[in-house]
């Protein structure tokens, strides 16, 4: 189940109601992440353009939930900044073509609400095509009433070249509106974006009871504009404090790891792969 999703025209009105807020002030959004923030000069640049790759096409959902943490800690950033305080519930926007669509699936809202954000917090608008959605993500990226804006998409369209997203970059500028630009299923090409991170899952920890344990992902800094690059962190999300953390290893379990006879092997000489420490 999920929500319908308004066209780009729709959203349009709505977007001209937030472009009368004031460009926030150029800065950094601190990620909570000591290694992240310290690679990066204190945090995320706002105002910039930001890329995020899936690792594979299987990450497609990690790729996209770091995505939305970011947005959600940019918000959390500006309203605690006092920034947000006149659309504290229209402040992210996440834009998408038909193809994620078809190949991802539609996506569901309150879902925002289980990293910690809210539901109505959060605008999706479905495009088109790459032509399309570009359009919808410049004429965003200029409104300074959004306190981040995703950019969903899939395979490696023409349109999506180094002008393109000097174009975002630009608008991000003007605005100091962070642009997440998600590319799933895509390669790598010249972009004038501030930094490229690839994603993909990492184990969690297992809480109390062994329930689930917060999302947990392995993030690569692989480009950065002006800074070093080529860093690989492990990293969980705090729901509750809406930032990044370094996650906790599990440590390895002590002892050789043998093999394990399966039931019928006394009998047959059948072996099994289980294997126990």
């Amino acid at each position: 189940m999920h929500e319908s999703h308004p066209s780009l025209a729709a959203l349009r009105g709505r977007i001209a109601m937030l472009a009368g807020a004031a460009p926030a002030e150029a800065g950094r959004i601190v990620t909570g992440h000591g290694g992240i923030d310290g690679a990066l000069g204190g945090g995320l640049a706002r105002g910039r353009l930001h890329e995020i790759f899936a690792a594979d096409a299987g990450e497609a959902g990690s790729a996209a939930g770091f995505a939305a943490m970011l947005a959600l800690r940019a918000r959390a950033a500006e309203m605690a900044d006092g920034d947000a305080d006149a659309h504290p519930g229209e402040g992210l926007l996440w834009l998408r073509c038909d193809e994620a669509e078809r190949r991802g699936g539609g996506l569901y809202a309150p879902g925002l609400a289980d990293l910690g954000g809210a539901a109505d917090g959060l605008l999706l608008a479905v495009a088109p095509d790459p032509v399309a959605l570009l359009r919808g993500a410049g004429d965003a990226a200029r409104c300074p009433g959004l306190a981040a804006v995703v950019v969903e998409c899939w395979g490696d369209p023409r349109v999506l070249d180094l002008t393109a997203t000097r174009r975002l970059t630009l608008a991000a500028e003007d605005s100091g509106v962070p642009v997440l630009l998600l590319r799933i299923d895509a390669r790598a090409s010249p972009s004038a974006a501030d930094t490229r991170w690839r994603v993909r899952a990492a184990p969690s920890r297992a809480l109390a009871a062994n329930a689930p344990g917060q999302a947990a992902f392995e993030v690569e800094l692989l480009r950065q504009r002006s800074g070093i690059a080529d860093l690989r962190w492990r990293v969980e999300w705090d729901r509750e404090r809406i930032v990044f953390r370094e996650a906790i290893r599990e440590p390895a379990l002590p002892g050789a790891v043998v093999p394990l006879p399966s039931r019928g092997s006394a009998a047959g000489g059948a072996t099994s792969d289980r294997r126990i420490a």
